[in-house]
Formats: structure tokens, C-alpha cells, sequence
């Protein structure tokens, strides 16, 4: 299946009521999109989209091709149709300073790219987010963008993290339109960038 239709901007919200990292996906009316989850204690990450919070229907499912490394690329796969979308690919040590990734097809060629727009607000997210009690509040203030542009050098997608005091909520918005299988591809990367940026802080 692809995911298609979708009413932007969508909303990732964070669960602080589990220990696992769970979000909602809904629309800009507020329609549940989908339903994230990650395995816990996996030494591959493992990931699976479902419906909606009830876990009734898998729709996706994201694996990490080795174990937890630094250099992982992560299997894009679509559970309903028993098909590969492609896989996302992060870019090693250039991701220290500032978060990079590649998205490869399913034939493994270069599709688009997802970078973080500045990272200065990473340094001194990490700054901060040291000092006593100011560091609790800097989810309010400092907070990341990341664009995903295509091998075009066009702008696609933008995806936020949005002011809270957990870091729990973030915005994706499309700025072009995209064939349907292709955005699917995008939105299946940023769900896992996202898990493996909120674990980074």
C-alpha cells in the first residue's frame, strides 16, 4: 500500500506514557494517519507501523540491516503488499555535527537526502540541555529542522521539531507534490530519522 492523500501538515506525537519510543501520526484535521512503534531490547532496531493505537493492522515495517552501528542503513517495507520501498542510509561521521541520510529506491539508487538545517542548534542544544534546571526547558526553545530535497536540488519536505517541554511533538510539511510510491518512501525514512534523532536529544 501507499500512503497517499494525506492532508499536511502531519503531526508526530510522542507517548511519555510508555517506555518504548510510540507516536501518533495524524493530519492537519486531526485524523490518525498511523501508528509508530519500536521494539524495545532489540540489538537491531526494529520498527513497525500500524493503523492507528489499537496495533489492529501492520501496514510497514523498518529493520536495521546490522547490528546497532553507527554506519546501520535501515530496510523500508511495506507489510500489506510484501514489497521493499528502499532503505534509509545514514551518512557516518558527518552526522556527529550536523544529521545527514541518503534515501536509496528499491533498486538501491540515491533518491533524496534529508539534512539537518543548522547545527548550531544542536551544539548548544547539548550545551544547555546540561545545565540544572534551564536544561529542562530547552525543548521550548531549541529545536532542529530537517530538509529533504531530491537529487533534483529541489526542496520536498520539511520536517520540524515543534516547542514542548518533552520533545515530543513534531511537524512534517510537503512543499511539492511527489508521486505517491516516492512520498511513501520519504515519510517511511523521516519516521525512522526521527526515532533515531529524539534518541540522539
Amino acid at each position: 500500500m501507499v500512503l497517499n492523500n494525506l492532508n499536511y501538515p502531519l503531526d508526530f506525537k510522542f507517548k511519555i506514557s510508555t517506555l518504548a519510543s510510540d507516536f501518533n501520526i495524524t493530519d492537519k484535521n486531526g485524523n490518525y494517519v498511523a501508528y509508530v512503534r519500536q521494539k524495545m531490547f532489540k540489538l537491531k532496531e526494529d520498527v513497525i507501523v500500524f493503523n492507528d493505537e489499537s496495533k489492529s493492522k501492520e501496514l510497514f515495517r523498518i529493520r536495521a540491516n546490522q547490528w546497532i552501528d553507527f554506519n546501520a542503513s535501515y530496510s523500508l517495507n511495506d507489510i500489506v503488499d510484501n514489497k521493499n520501498y528502499g532503505r534509509l542510509a545514514r551518512k557516518g561521521m558527518r552526522s556527529i555535527w550536523k544529521a545527514s541520510y541518503d534515501i536509496l529506491d528499491s533498486k538501491d539508487q540515491p533518491k533524496f537526502k534529508i539534512q539537518e538545517d543548522s547545527a548550531w542548534v544542536r551544539v548548544w542544544d547539548s550545551f544547555v540541555g546540561e545545565l540544572p534546571i534551564i536544561g529542562m526547558f530547552t525543548g521550548y526553545f531549541l529545536n532542529p529542522s530537517y530538509t529533504v530535497t531530491g537529487i533534483d536540488g529541489k526542496a520536498y519536505f520539511k520536517l520540524k521539531k515543534m516547542p514542548s517541554f518533552f520533545g515530543r511533538r513534531f511537524q512534517l510539511d510537503r512543499m511539492i507534490d511527489i508521486d505517491d510510491e516516492e512520498e511513501s518512501l520519504v515519510i517511511l525514512s523521516l519516521l525512522m530519522m526521527t526515532l533515531l534523532e529524539r534518541a540522539r536529544g
